[in-house]
């Protein structure tokens, strides 16, 4: 290469290039309708960047922050509601408490990962130990099938012995506390897992939200006490059942995409975009990103001018990096490999 200055002109762009670039928007068309906009808050989302965490540590802080905000919120719920069932012996306020209690048992193993993704890389985990947050993932989807089981089993037997419901004015206000203290949790996690990019923390927050909703549902099952219709407390226990499933396959396709290294649609060509601004750049020849825990990383090929000098080359791909950074949310970082544009090199595909 021979140095020439630092304009680098575009005769010929590349049909990535732009001149500045422009990030994906990511738009959703949920709709207008009352199904689709409940659709739209039960179907987990990754890739909200309104708010978007920048550093890995910091996003880490904030994970650890709402999961431990989490915990208390649960806790007391579930403490609250495991009385409650003692003396009535709602089955429908069972299912509730026993999906409550298994927020509790993923909660803590992700406050321990969200600590163990900060921990530096070593000899044998070179890319470090982010990946555990997706593992985790894995175990809270065990953990909502195991209750959905355990819920359909209790409301079976209910429904072929009955069994009287009492004190059914505490029943219906563990409900309704239930129901609130969930929806505040859920809240409060769904907004932090997509600030920090987190699939885990959002999968436990849409979890939280089905929480809510069942622990509505089971008013139906004091209703129906008080009109002498003691089965339809166990109807509901399996309506519930029903809904955690549901909830556990949305969940899990976010955790498994992440785990084949998937992202979200657009996030490639987002990344494509904002290298193929950077002035210097006349190609992105290859492009590729994944998720390790909640923050991506990307690798691509960036085409240069044949004639510019290796520290010229070095330093557009020190600014096609930093841009990434700057363009794209959660975006920890990117692995820029410049090229001569027009020569194929041996690792870039042929066509």
């Amino acid at each position: 290469m021979q140095d020439h200055g630092h304009e680098h002109p575009h005769p010929h762009p590349h049909p990535h290039a732009r001149a500045h670039p422009r990030p994906h928007p990511h738009r959703h068309e949920h709709g207008s309708t009352r199904l689709t906009r409940l659709r739209h808050a039960l179907t987990p989302h990754s890739h909200d960047h309104s708010a978007a965490i920048r550093t890995a540590d910091e996003a880490s802080r904030e994970g650890t922050r709402a999961a431990w905000f989490s915990l208390a919120g649960m806790g007391a719920t579930a403490l609250l509601q495991v009385v409650i069932v003692a003396l009535s012996g709602s089955i429908a306020l069972l299912a509730d408490t026993v999906h409550n209690l298994g927020h509790l048992a993923t909660t803590i193993p992700l406050i321990i990962v969200f600590r163990l993704g900060r921990r530096p890389p070593t000899r044998r985990y070179s890319y470090g130990y982010r990946r555990a947050e997706d593992l985790v993932g894995l175990l809270i989807g065990l953990v909502i099938a195991l209750s959905a089981a355990l819920i359909v089993w209790e409301s079976l037997r209910a429904l072929a012995q009955p069994r009287e419901l009492t004190h059914l004015g505490w029943v219906l206000a563990a409900a309704l506390v239930g129901a609130l203290g969930n929806e505040l949790v859920a809240g409060y996690r769904i907004r932090a897992g997509r600030r920090i990019g987190s699939a885990a923390l959002i999968a436990e927050g849409q979890h939280a939200r089905t929480d809510a909703l069942t622990s509505l549902a089971v008013v139906l099952g004091v209703g129906g006490a008080w009109l002498g219709l003691p089965q339809l407390d166990a109807i509901v226990g399996l309506c519930i059942a029903a809904v955690i499933i549901g909830v556990l396959v949305s969940t899990m396709r976010t955790v498994v995409r992440r785990l084949m290294d998937g992202v979200d649609d657009g996030t490639v060509e987002q990344v494509e975009s904002a290298a193929a601004g950077v002035l210097g750049v006349v190609t992105v020849d290859r492009c590729r990103a994944r998720w390790a825990g909640h923050r991506l990383e990307a690798d691509l090929d960036v085409g240069v001018d044949p004639q510019l000098t290796v520290e010229q080359g070095h330093a557009i791909a020190h600014e096609v990096h930093h841009t990434l950074v700057r363009a794209v949310p959660h975006l920890d970082r990117a692995t820029v490999h410049v090229n001569p544009a027009g020569v194929r090199t041996a690792h870039q595909p042929v066509g």
